[in-house]
């Protein structure tokens, strides 16, 4: 049975759903998914755990699955619904699976960095996805290239193009002839440094591993006849399943017919992602025990506590100002309502705006409900300020639509260092709050004013010790020690580990 794949020619994959194409907020690294489920329809059940996923990751989606005796992996660029259709699914026979939703935070966004990425090995066959960004990714290189291989030839060549950190664990966890495939995780896994939530498989055992500062969320859930592992809970409960836990930081999880069992690889030192409950994950989602929705009321409350303003309207940029402006409204007492209207049906097009219809102002993703705004003055709330862009093109738009005044209120503080554990931030350079005070902001982006909930304020919103949250975008304080900058970057890889010969990656499936 041959490798599946669609794989699309036209336009370069990027998200066109701003205001400003060229001013993205910031991108999740990806969205991860396994189920151990004979019996069951594991195909489906990742394609619908990675639509619920889907926020986390939209340029390429990815499902793997084996019938225990070789694994099928299908995975093009695009959205879940994109990439699959029923056929599809019903082609993916088997009892376990894989999936991945990926947004790019090393390599490219291209066919070849699609995941689950596949290796064949000499017992069998491994597939795996990666939610984070690895930091030490030039010493796994350097690992992956004393590997031995046929003739001298090195592992990685065994997945052309591919240029990012998740071939090269997939490459050295392939790699363990005199031990399974358990115990060579457990000596790679204390190994990598940075970001990362793994599950992986071969043709017969489900793995999850989360790295040991717990940076990005992953959860075990239960359904009646086996195991699931995500990225959020709120892919559990579409799929019908039950929360057990958290993966813990430090932890793998192997599932396979004699039940699960949990392995301790490296000492658990807590650091999540504070920018999770800022904005990164879903809503309904609940992390450490802290509801997110809560969370961002909560930090709207303290917004308006900080920043308070006469107004008529508090508004939001939806949807993800959304939680934050009703919890400013209720503690103001400013009344609440939609001023902006969202296309509900703009997802991922392949079709890229010319300057030109930039310059007329082509508008994908929102314009303003002019009969709600005019003559009125206006609390705009959203999660972050980036390069300020897409804020300016709001302004202006309000401006339009007839506003008196327009008060913007970000519910989390300045963004001044890029992330190096999954977020794809803009670089130091390019973040406007390095360079402009609040006041300067507001001024540049044409608001009346403008307001950044306090470190403390949005630390405490999520209940959650400061202590066992990362917030080195906002503070510059990286809790994993960050090498040599030169060995730091989205496409350090792409120099390095670029093939002369840009063809598919090998089949991807193991002889029956």
């Amino acid at each position: 049975m041959p490798y599946q794949s669609s794989r699309r020619t036209g336009g370069d994959g990027r998200l066109t759903t701003a205001l400003d194409p060229q001013d993205q907020g910031p991108q999740d690294a990806c969205g991860v998914f396994g189920v151990w489920a004979p019996g069951e329809d594991v195909a489906k059940l990742t394609y619908f755990g990675l639509y619920a996923l889907q926020h986390r990751g939209q340029e390429s989606a990815g499902i793997a699955v084996s019938n225990g005796r070789q694994i099928l992996v299908y995975k093009d660029m695009g959205l879940v619904s994109q990439v699959f259709d029923e056929s599809t699914l019903d082609s993916l026979k088997g009892h376990l699976a894989i999936g991945h939703s990926r947004y790019s935070t090393t390599g490219a966004s291209t066919w070849h960095n699609a995941q689950p990425t596949f290796r064949p090995t000499a017992d069998g066959s491994i597939a795996l996805g990666h939610n984070g960004n690895l930091i030490n990714t030039h010493e796994l290189r350097e690992m992956v290239g004393e590997l031995p291989g046929p003739a001298g030839e090195l592992e990685i060549k065994g997945v052309e193009g591919a240029t990012n950190d998740t071939s090269l664990v997939t490459a050295l966890l392939a790699h363990h002839p005199d031990t399974t495939l358990e115990q060579r995780a457990l000596e790679v896994l204390p190994q990598l440094r940075g970001a990362f939530c793994f599950v992986w498989m071969n043709e017969h055992t489900l793995y999850a591993a989360r790295d040991p500062q717990g940076i990005r969320p992953l959860v075990l859930g239960r359904l009646d006849r086996g195991w699931v592992v995500a990225s959020e809970d709120a892919a559990l409960a579409t799929i019908g399943a039950s929360v057990v836990r958290e993966v813990e930081p430090g932890e793998m999880i192997v599932i396979d017919e004699n039940g699960l069992r949990s392995h301790t690889f490296a000492e658990p030192a807590r650091k999540g992602c504070v920018f999770e409950y800022v904005y990164l994950a879903r809503p309904d989602a609940t992390i450490s025990g802290r509801n997110v929705h809560e969370a961002r009321v909560e930090m709207g409350r303290r917004l308006a506590r900080e920043f308070p303003v006469d107004a008529d309207l508090v508004m939001p940029v939806p949807e993800s100002g959304t939680p934050a402006a009703s919890g400013y409204a209720a503690e103001s007492g400013i009344p609440f309502g939609q001023g902006f209207v969202k296309n509900a049906y703009v997802g991922r097009t392949f079709i890229q705006p010319s300057q030109t219809l930039r310059q007329l102002g082509i508008r994908l993703k929102l314009n303003a409900l002019e009969h709600m705004i005019r003559g009125k003055r206006v609390v705009v709330v959203d999660d972050s300020i980036v390069r300020g862009n897409t804020q300016r093109a709001q302004v202006r738009m309000l401006r339009e639509a007839g506003a008196l005044e327009v008060h913007v209120r970000i519910s989390s503080p300045p963004v001044k260092w890029p992330c190096f554990y999954g977020i794809d931030f803009a670089t130091r350079a390019e973040l406007i709050a390095n360079g402009l005070t609040p006041e300067e902001i507001a001024a540049s982006v044409g608001a009346d004013s403008l307001g950044y909930i306090s470190l403390e304020g949005m630390v405490e919103s999520t209940g959650q010790p400061a202590d066992r949250l990362c917030q080195a975008c906002f503070t510059g304080e990286y809790p994993i020690e960050l090498p040599d900058e030169s060995l730091l970057g989205k496409h350090l890889l792409e120099a390095t580990l670029q093939s002369p010969t840009m063809g598919r990656a090998l089949p991807v499936l193991n002889n029956p």
